[in-house]
């Protein structure tokens, strides 16, 4: 009988045909342009518009690969892709996400899948020690912090109005962030029916943090109005400019006012292990949920989110449904990942970031994250010395946000000159009404050498500009 799917002499053959263009992609990654040269729709023209009848052979479809898919990514796993907070896979992580694929099994259930529910359990204990949290927190793996935002949102609004699990939300819940926080808050606002009128974007003190008075004041004002304020999102590095809230006033407030305090440090969690940064947590262990992402700075091939939460029984509140065909009978303490949020399917996320935090471990993970902090304090300081340049923000973690003094116009012009050379991969932003550059350092093969290059390009191409004026 002919094999629907390969043979294991098949799967030896291609796969490691793929491993070995993988280990070549990587070793020698440096040599390809960190951003594609194609205009939008070029892939899409390129691709047949129906699929094949018939199969063809695995040759044909790697080739493929390289001809007309690879000439149209971003390499964000490229050491001077700098653009956004960085996404690098690791050796041990791609390991991990191999042998996940293979399995391929879906942790909803404990029954569906011990071993998928019980490390993932497993590696969030050892993940919370890393950041210091109390054992208090339950611990699971979303994809991305947006989606762990929105289910600390959601079981916030639980918690707020537990009824509304069977007769909807009332309205007038409000919520509280600072006006430098991610997107993802407003979103889970717009998606759990919550209201963009209803998020309160808190002002910043000089060094972009959200302001603990001002975020009293407003919760006051509103419960005067008749409002229901029920959360407070802090951030432990802001995306603009890698901000750090003042945690513990915050928690003060939220516990003051009764409101449910969620961090999102989603990049800034991974710096906040080093010892001299401990300060960036001070207070979390008495906040109510955490999101910290691995895929960032921990080495992590995306997605894998690992979202903390010092009150399951909200989750389940607001998550949990159990139809008669998942009901199960097993000893009560196997836990049911299903029941704590919306998704009911689960992958094996917690398998690749067992290979990491196993192959590298903590001293080492921190030894990393502490050189790209001080490449990026000494790039800052490399960029205030040159006269056409000035640093726009303070230096916190790994981010340099600058401009040409020459201004906004001029700024844009050299974003995109060393984007279109291949150089390196940056992005921009607006910080207090004015245009600025971002150069985020976070890849686990970005050298000492790979921000030097990226800095070279940056100043040739600031200096040409000002010899073109």
């Amino acid at each position: 009988m002919e094999h629907a799917d390969w043979t294991a002499e098949e799967l030896r053959e291609h796969g490691a045909a793929a491993l070995d263009w993988v280990a070549r992609y990587l070793e020698n990654i440096r040599e390809r342009p960190v951003l594609p040269s194609i205009r939008p729709g070029g892939l899409l023209e390129a691709i047949p518009a129906e699929a094949p009848l018939e199969g063809e052979p695995m040759e044909a479809i790697l080739a493929d690969f390289e001809r007309t898919v690879l000439p149209a990514v971003n390499h964000w796993n490229h050491p001077r892709f700098h653009g956004y907070f960085s996404v690098s896979a690791s050796g041990p992580g791609i390991v991990g996400e191999l042998l996940s694929a293979a399995l391929n099994v879906n942790g909803m259930l404990w029954m569906s899948c011990p071993a998928a529910v019980e490390l993932e359990l497993a590696v969030m204990g050892w993940l919370r020690r890393w950041l210091g949290l109390p054992e208090a927190f339950f611990g699971m793996i979303h994809d991305t912090a947006s989606t762990s935002t929105l289910h600390a949102i959601g079981a916030a609004r639980a918690a707020a109005d537990p009824d509304l699990r069977e007769n909807g939300a009332r309205p007038g819940m409000v919520l509280y962030t600072s006006e430098h926080a991610h997107s993802s808050v407003e979103k889970a606002c717009m998606a759990l029916g919550i209201g963009r009128k209803n998020v309160r974007k808190i002002g910043v003190d000089s060094a972009y943090r959200m302001r603990p008075d001002l975020l009293g004041r407003a919760v006051a004002e509103d419960r005067k109005a008749g409002l229901r304020p029920f959360c407070v999102v802090s951030t432990v590095g802001t995306t603009s400019v890698t901000s750090v809230d003042p945690v513990r006033e915050i928690q003060a407030v939220a516990a003051r006012e009764g409101l449910w305090h969620h961090i999102d440090a989603a990049y800034g969690g991974a710096a906040a292990m080093l010892e001299e940064n401990r300060w960036m947590l001070d207070g979390a262990g008495e906040a109510d949920s955490l999101v910290m992402n691995p895929h960032k700075w921990l080495f992590t091939p995306i997605d894998c989110s690992a979202f903390f939460c010092r009150r399951p029984d909200a989750l389940r509140l607001a998550y949990s449904l159990t139809p008669p065909y998942l009901a199960s009978q097993e000893d009560p303490k196997a836990v049911h990942l299903m029941d704590y949020r919306i998704a009911l399917g689960s992958r094996f996320r917690a398998l690749k970031l067992w290979f990491v935090m196993r192959h590298f471990g903590f001293r080492k993970v921190c030894s990393i994250i502490r050189q790209h902090i001080g490449w990026a304090r000494e790039l800052a300081e490399e960029i205030r010395a040159h006269a056409l340049f000035e640093v726009a923000a303070p230096v916190t973690m790994s981010l340099v946000c600058f401009r040409l003094k020459a201004g906004d116009e001029a700024t844009r012009a050299l974003l995109r000159k060393v984007n279109e050379s291949g150089a390196a991969f940056l992005s921009g932003n607006v910080l207090d009404g004015r245009f600025v550059a971002r150069i985020a350092i976070g890849n686990i093969k970005t050298t000492r050498e790979d921000v030097r290059q990226t800095w070279d390009a940056v100043r040739r191409a600031g200096e040409e500009l000002a010899g073109g004026a």
